[in-house]
């Protein structure tokens, strides 16, 4: 069923987990019919085919894809040709170059596909091989609506920007006619450049290279300008084509062809008589053919090209054992216009319903009537007659060929001479009655209209031969081989396959005909029958839930007509009464011979056994039956038996373990035994011999055994020789005696040889006529009942033929009924139409008569503007003057306050042309107002469109009485459209009436109403209509927009003034930073100086020997010293004698402050009396009120001002606070300068030891070498054992430090891009790399940890040592940075977590579900089920202590690279969310694995896993909670599942599970024995019942792809810069430590 949507179960997991696994032991799926034929082909050694069918736009060539996927995952071999990823490889290409979209399907085959998969003997992928049949070369040239031509195309039209394509100078996809015939050059969800660049790497996985690609590209840009070459009509019989075409011209540059003899022969043709050749010209149409027709030549040969390569790029060498076929075709097809396409694609598709009819029904009740099996024969629908009706002698075929062999053969002609044998002669054609230029064919899905016109043309497939003569000739190589003459290949199945049609074919007479496009295909279609009809078939149907393309809708009718048209119903009849497990009677004997007794086998009649043997272990006798040569069996026997079977296999090896079990044990019993004696007998030797030993018994005891030794040796001496001749005389008898006995048995052997030649002879004979005579009985009265059926199943035809002529006759009656009623509803429909255009009319006059007037008002609103701004000035002028004079009283003393009011007035200007660009803005509303308005109009221009529409579609009514139902439905949603257009309208109409009266109701308080009325004429009151209210409501608009610009002056005024304080503020600060910089710098320069003489003065001790001159030179060196510095000092102590001066300039300022302020109160509260005498003046005209909020702004600028000074005495508070700072540290470095100065003096003292700061100093040039060693090149493991492991971290940052400390930008940036590059580098070289990945995840956290620790952000200082504080960055802000590093460490952890998911994943499944370590539970499987047997080879059988050592080693690994705890936890979750999630997805799919006792292994294998939590100190890294659904559903298997209480229970525990997993896993549970019992459906329903409360997602597998949300927490590092080594291993030698 096509889902019409991408569902998560076709990955790998899902493959793993269907391998192995037996047909109706999972749920089904693609992958298990794929499974059931690959385990066919390796059991029986033959060859198989997946045929796939179903509708266009069922899911054909998606499930092909995934069965092909499926057998190159679960075939993989091991060599590196990597001949899988090949096969798949093919998928796309063929794809973009052979896939459409159609009105049905998206992604539409276009063609047939049959795909040999070949393997070796060890069931292993070695190639390939691809046929194709019919594509669908029109599609080329011409496209139905809302269709596209193939993707490739679209592909490098959405690709013309690129480089590599700009020659083929091509351009989007709606500039050329062969892409834009449909009207839709895009495909929802579809990405055309990305597919292109998927084409591209596949087809270079695939061996054919950018030379090649190239090559291709070209012709399909060639095909698609070559349809965009004009071709004009000159008269009325000919036609030409400009020289000056640019199509035409980069066609021929693209092919490498004479741009003029193309021109030429598309617009002529050459006629050869065999007197003269005459060159024709042709008309418009007959060139624009020529053209198509071209197009369609080159690209069927591009095509057949690109295949033919596809199939070299698989091809092997070695020998195929055996094959997999996938058939990948088109679907049963039916649209609008169907044509020769159309039916060549339904006609195979009646092949393959044969074909599938002929195995499941015919032979399967064929064998029920030879092995004389009771059985009633179901009747199917057998579509012979349709093939007949195509294929057989004068056949619909047939007549196509000949009418092509005609000179004047005509579509009208051919489709005369279907008429004339067909109609009312076989039910099966039919003649439509409202066409004469069409036939319907009724097919085994449904009826089907083909159109006549271009079956012949389509036919034919003629291309002019002058063309094909110019192209041969190109320079393009690719292009000639295309037309080069070729010897039709010979196909490899021909010397195997014999094709035979169903009935004689007739042979064109003489063999220099072109074969036509329907005799190739059906020739192809008989081979691919025959290669079917040779394999065991495995069928796939595809359904469509729907004709919508709807996601997860069900239209259950149209599944019902899929499945009944492609004969499932009647296969589930078949099965639920047939026999589908048989056996002969020798293979039962030999598999189930241990279930017989030793009674049983003593039989001598194998059949007679296998007899007894059933009655004995199956008491129903309904449930096999007894054939010929075999025994049938129903559904379940066969694994009822293999349970028997197998379970007396696990007697007999529990007794053979037993005993070789005891007999192991006694021997090693018995050996212990004779050890333990030994022992004993030589200690009590040993303490005999001591107690009882003496000299004279040694001697005696010496003497005896000399003695017994030679008596001995004569005794056997004797004894030997008289048995030696005894036994040499016995041979001799023997030997004679069995030579004479095998001579004689020789002898008999010979002549009874001869005896049994003569006998056999004589038995083959006469059995052989028995036989024969036996056969030719059985035939005769086989085709006697066939005979009998048929005549039977012909006087049923005419009988429903008679009743089908009655019903149309009534049905006509009733659609001449309906015409009349439609006629009655069009002539209502019209009058409707009238009525609506003379409303029409009248709305558009009241339109036009209230903009007229709306525009005279705009131009008297204007007058008063201008009148009101005259008056505004004049206000303005008086009041600057009285405000000047108060200002100069206040401010005499302060310059920059004037310079602002001179800014104030410059301000006041430009605020004005604000204003005026407002009034402009509200004209543009008007405008709006009337482009609404015109939007009005069209809406009703549109249905009266709608309307014409509607008469158009009830004159096609007339001409298609057939459709007159579905047309009716169509009035009807075209009329409620209508009037859901006519409310929405008026809604709209509502809504602006109610906005506008909101807004007026607004403003109607503070307007007189009456006034404005008294402006208006009596002509206006006149034409004021339903919305009279729109003038008042226009009034309010303007007065809420003046309040509104008032609003946002003042807003305005506001901001320019403080960002003007600020600009003021900024302008100091800079000044004041710009003498402490001079400072410091001049501090920086003594103390580099100072740095520089200590560091020559301790060399110099080393190097010296005269330590007296030295001495004497340091001497002359500190008096320079302290002079420098008292200088500095007695300059610095003027400086703090200078602050105290500052100090008291800032007291007087802040009197000055206070008395402004005294002023400043004075001055409120005479702009208090101010502000009452303007709003006396504002009763009087409401438009001064501009004027008092200038004044109130003055008031806002004051307070401000006063703000500003205060706050510039916190600033000057600060500046001296920060000098103190300075004046300390500069104390503290002259202390620091005269200690150093003190012990050099010390001739004696060794060098002073460096103190270092924490920085690397390096070279510019020396960034490559720097990355290259400590980044690309650097191995983890000996950084991580030695040393501390985020170490080049801390070297980088250490570079980082020591740019900042040089204050140069441009070292900084580019040390860190090309860090950050070289990260990314070694990133992607190793992204499989999971100890390289840990590794530079750490280092990348530690990094961007360090950026944060010394960034001198208050934040990340908290927790730094005085120490690092002082390392801090003095002058740049990496933030930019952090960000970028930040989003490199989710990259990597994202990298990083995929590796370790792709290395535990194999591992899951066999540990956590298969692996059975508790006893008493190994070798269990549930009732009826198979012990797996994989079609994967896993070499490696992975147990939970897989899992868990696995673990471990991810853990080590990245607590040795240093990983944070917070990171190393977050990655623990994301692996326990992925084992649980896995493993639970796996439950879900396999029924074995759903028992009790399975859900204790699982429970079991959970607390392995909470242990190892435990173990790490891991229990707060919530990985634990991940697990709790696979928990709860091991807890669910186990639980009792019987009473309401149970279920109550069950409903209460599972809380992380949703409704759908609690009921997968109910349904599925299987009992492990006969102990257990299944739940029942009641209990089910009971449970889901009350899960339906629950909103919860009905999803039932997890998603092992999701990720959680990853944090990384910011964390200093405790190592201090200053004593970080670089080891000698790093070669970074270059860098020294500052």
């Amino acid at each position: 069923m096509n889902p019409y949507k991408q569902l998560p179960i076709y990955g790998d997991a899902i493959i793993h987990a269907y391998s192995g696994q037996n047909m109706g032991d999972m749920d089904p799926h693609i992958f298990a019919v794929a499974e059931e034929a690959y385990k066919q082909m390796a059991r029986n050694n033959k060859n198989q085919s997946v045929i796939v069918s179903g509708e266009s736009g069922a899911g054909k060539t998606v499930s092909a894809r995934y069965a092909m996927r499926y057998f190159a995952t679960v075939s993989k071999s091991n060599s590196n040709a990597h001949v899988e990823d090949k096969v798949l490889a093919s998928n796309p290409i063929t794809e973009a170059v052979g896939n459409a979209k159609t009105t049905r399907n998206d992604n539409s085959s276009r063609f047939g596909k049959y795909t040999e998969i070949s393997f070796d003997q060890r069931h292993q992928i070695i190639g390939a091989n691809m046929r194709t049949y019919l594509l669908e070369k029109s599609r080329v040239v011409f496209q139905s609506d809302n269709e596209r031509n193939y993707h490739i195309f679209y592909q490098l039209c959405a690709s013309a920007l690129q480089p590599e394509f700009k020659h083929l100078k091509l351009g989007p996809a709606e500039d050329f006619n062969y892409t834009r015939m449909g009207g839709s050059t895009v495909i929802e969800g579809v990405d055309d450049r990305a597919d292109m660049i998927e084409t591209q790497k596949t087809f270079t996985l695939l061996g054919l290279m950018e030379d090649f690609q190239m090559d291709v590209f070209k012709i399909l840009a060639a095909i698609l300008h070559l349809g965009n070459v004009q071709i004009t009509a000159v008269g009325d019989e000919k036609s030409s084509v400009s020289l000056e075409d640019k199509h035409l011209n980069i066609f021929c540059e693209l092919l490498d062809l004479d741009s003029d003899r193309v021109a030429q022969w598309l617009c002529h043709r050459k006629i050869i008589t065999a007197s003269e050749t005459v060159i024709k010209p042709m008309t418009k149409l007959q060139s624009l053919n020529a053209r198509d027709a071209l197009s369609k030549k080159i690209y069927s040969h591009l095509f057949d090209f690109i295949v033919e390569r596809i199939n070299n790029a698989l091809h092997f060498s070695g020998k195929q054992h055996t094959f997999i076929g996938v058939l990948d075709i088109y679907g049963f097809e039916t649209f609008d216009v169907n044509s020769f396409e159309q039916f060549c694609i339904n006609y195979a598709n009646e092949k393959l319903q044969q074909q599938f009819n002929l195995h499941v029904f015919k032979l399967e009740q064929e064998e029920y009537m030879k092995e004389d099996i009771p059985w009633t024969l179901i009747d199917f629908y057998d579509n012979q007659p349709v093939i007949d009706l195509i294929e057989a002698k004068m056949g619909i075929l047939d007549l196509l060929d000949e009418e092509c062999l005609l000179p004047q053969g005509t579509d009208e002609n051919w489709l005369q001479k279907l008429y004339n044998n067909y109609i009312n002669k076989n039910p099966l054609f039919q003649k439509p009655k409202m066409s004469n230029t069409s036939f319907i064919i009724q097919h085994f899905a449904d009826k089907v209209e083909y159109k006549s016109e271009g079956f012949l043309e389509k036919n034919r497939d003629t291309v002019y031969e002058v063309l094909i003569e110019i192209l041969r000739n190109s320079k393009f190589h690719l292009c000639a081989n295309f037309f080069q003459d070729q010897q039709v290949p010979i196909s490899p199945f021909r010397s195997t396959i014999k094709v035979k049609s169903a009935k004689t074919v007739v042979k064109p007479p003489n063999k220099q005909f072109r074969t036509t496009v329907g005799s190739k295909f059906r020739s192809s279609l008989y081979l691919l029958m025959e290669t079917l009809n040779a394999t065991t078939p495995h069928y796939v149907r595809c359904i469509k839930p729907n004709d919508e393309k709807l996601p997860f809708e069900f239209d259950s009718k149209r599944v019902v007509q899929q499945l009944r048209a492609c004969g499932v119903l009647e296969t589930i009849r078949i099965s639920a009464q047939s026999y589908p497990s048989r056996w002969t009677y020798i293979e039962f004997f030999s598999r189930y011979s241990i279930l017989m007794t030793q009674r049983e086998l003593s039989l001598s009649d194998k059949k007679e056994i296998c007899k007894i043997v059933l009655q004995r272990l199956i008491q129903d006798p309904n449930q096999y039956q007894f054939g010929r040569t075999k025994i049938f069996f129903r559904a379940g026997q066969v694994a009822y038996l293999e349970k028997l079977r197998s379970d007396k296999l696990r007697q007999a090896c529990i007794m053979i373990q037993k005993n070789v079990r005891g007999w192991s044990q006694r021997k090693k019993f018995l050996r212990i035994k004779q050890a333990a004696v030994t022992i004993q007998q030589y200690f009590r030797g040993q303490r005999t011999v001591r107690q009882a030993i003496t000299a004279t018994a040694l001697k005696q005891a010496w003497a005896a055994i000399t003695i017994q030794k030679y008596c001995r040796g004569y005794l056997v001496r004797k004894l030997c020789q008289l048995i030696r001749v005894a036994a040499i005389t016995i041979q001799a008898y023997v030997r004679g005696f069995l030579a004479r006995k095998k001579f004689r048995k020789m002898l008999k052997e010979h002549k009874a040889v001869i005896l049994q030649k003569y006998a056999r002879a004589w038995l083959a004979r006469r059995r052989f006529q028995n036989i024969r005579r036996f056969v030719l009985n059985i035939q005769l009265s086989y085709r006697v009942q066939r005979l009998q059926k048929k005549l039977e199943d012909q006087n049923k035809e005419n009988h429903g033929l008679l009743e089908r002529l009655t019903s149309l006759a009534s049905t006509h009656a009733n659609d001449l009924d309906t015409i009349q009623k439609l006629e009655v509803e069009l002539e209502k429909l019209a009058a409707q139409k009238r009525t609506s255009e003379e409303k029409g009319k009248k709305y558009k006059e009241e339109t036009e008569q209230k903009l007229s007037k709306l525009e005279k008002l705009n131009t008297e609103l204007q007058e008063q503007k201008t009148f009101f701004e005259q008056k505004v000035q004049e206000k303005t002028e008086e009041m600057k003057d009285k405000m000047d004079d108060l200002t100069k009283q206040l401010f005499t003393d302060v310059q920059k306050e004037e310079r602002q009011r001179i800014m104030l007035e410059k301000k006041f200007q430009n605020e004005k042309q604000d204003y005026e660009k407002e009034i402009k803005s509200l004209k543009e509303e008007i405008k709006m107002l009337k482009e609404e308005k015109s939007n009005l109009q069209h809406k009703i221009q549109e249905e009266h469109h709608s309307q014409d529409g509607l008469k158009l579609e009830v004159g096609e009514l007339k001409k298609q009485a057939t459709m007159i139902p579905e047309l009716q439905k169509e009035i009807e949603l075209l009329q409620t459209q209508k009037m859901d257009v006519e409310k929405q309208v008026q809604s709209q109409k509502r809504e602006m009436r109610e906005k506008v009266s909101e807004v007026a109701k607004q403003f109607i308080e503070s307007y007189d109403v009456e006034e404005v009325r008294s402006r208006l004429t009596p002509e206006d009151l006149e034409h004021l209509n339903e919305d009279g209210e729109l003038w008042f409501a226009y009034e309010g608009l303007k007065k809420a927009t003046r309040v509104l610009e008032s609003q946002f002056q003042s807003q305005k005024e506001n901001y320019e003034k403080e960002i003007e304080a600020l600009n003021f503020k900024v302008e100091h600060l800079s000044q004041e930073i710009i003498h402490l910089q001079k400072l410091f710098r001049e501090e920086n320069d003594i103390n580099d100086s100072i740095r520089l003489e200590v560091s020559r003065l301790t060399s110099e001790n080393m190097m010296i020997p005269d330590f007296r001159q030295q001495i004497s030179e340091l001497q002359k060196q500190k008096l320079d010293l302290e002079h420098r510095l008292q200088g500095q000092v007695s300059k610095m102590k003027e400086k703090m004698e200078e602050m105290p001066n500052q100090e008291q300039n800032n007291q007087t300022e802040k009197g000055q402050r206070k008395r402004l302020e005294d002023q400043f109160e004075i001055h409120t509260k005479e702009e208090e009396k101010q502000i009452i005498t303007v709003q006396e003046i504002q009763e009087i005209n409401n438009h001064l009120k501009k004027q008092h909020e200038i004044e109130n702004e003055i008031k806002s600028m004051m307070k401000q001002e006063a703000s500003h000074l205060t706050a510039e005495n916190m600033d000057l508070e600060e500046q001296l606070d920060m000098k103190d700072r300075v004046i300390k540290k500069l104390q503290d470095q002259i202390t620091t300068l005269t200690k150093t100065i003190e012990k050099a003096n010390d001739t004696r003292v060794p060098a002073v030891p460096k103190e270092y700061i924490g920085m690397m100093e390096y070279r510019k040039e020396d960034e490559a070498r720097i990355i290259q060693n400590l980044i690309l090149d650097l191995k983890p493991r000996g950084v991580v054992v030695n040393m501390i492991p985020d170490l080049p971290a801390h070297i980088l940052f250490m570079c980082v430090r020591y740019a900042d400390y040089l204050n140069d930008g441009g070292m900084l940036k580019s040390f860190m891009s090309i860090t950050i590059n070289g990260i990314k580098q070694v990133i992607k070289e190793h992204a499989e790399d999971f100890e390289m990945l840990s590794f530079w995840l750490s280092n990348t956290y530690n990094f961007l940890n360090c950026l944060k620790q010394y960034s001198g952000e208050e934040e990340f200082m908290k927790q730094n040592t005085p120490r690092q504080n002082m390392n801090c960055l003095k002058h740049f802000d990496l933030s930019e940075y952090r960000q970028i590093l930040s989003d490199l460490a989710i990259r990597i952890y994202h990298q990083f977590i995929l590796v370790m998911e792709n290395n535990i994943q194999p591992m899951i499944v066999p540990g956590m579900l298969e692996y059975e370590s508790l006893q008493g539970i190994s070798g269990l499987k549930p009732t009826g089920f198979r012990k797996r047997s994989s079609s994967i080879d896993d070499t490696d059988t992975y147990t939970m202590t897989s899992i868990l050592q696995q673990l471990s080693y991810f853990y080590s690994t990245m607590c040795q690279n240093g990983l944070d705890t917070e990171l190393l936890k977050q990655a623990v979750k994301q692996l326990f969310y992925l084992i649980g999630a896995v493993t639970l997805n796996s439950l879900f799919l396999r029924k074995d694995m759903c028992s009790c006792r399975k859900g204790m292994q699982i429970r079991c294998n959970i607390s392995y896993l909470e242990e190892w939590l435990k173990e790490k100190n891991l229990q707060s890294s919530s990985a634990k909670e991940t697990l709790e659904p696979l928990s709860q559903a091991a807890w669910l298997l186990q639980v009792k599942k019987i009473t309401d209480d149970d279920a109550k229970e069950i409903y209460e525990r599972c809380t992380s599970l949703s409704a759908v997993q609690i009921v997968k896993i109910l349904n599925s549970y299987t009992p492990i024995d006969d102990f257990e019992k299944r739940v029942s459906p009641s209990f089910v329903r009971k449970v889901q019942a009350m899960l339906n409360n629950r909103e919860d997602i009905p999803q039932l597998m997890l998603d092992t792809k999701y990720l959680f949300q990853v944090t990384f927490p910011y964390t200093p590092s405790p190592h201090a810069l200053e004593i970080v080594q670089i080891p000698s291993s790093f070669k970074l030698g270059f860098l020294t430590r500052v």
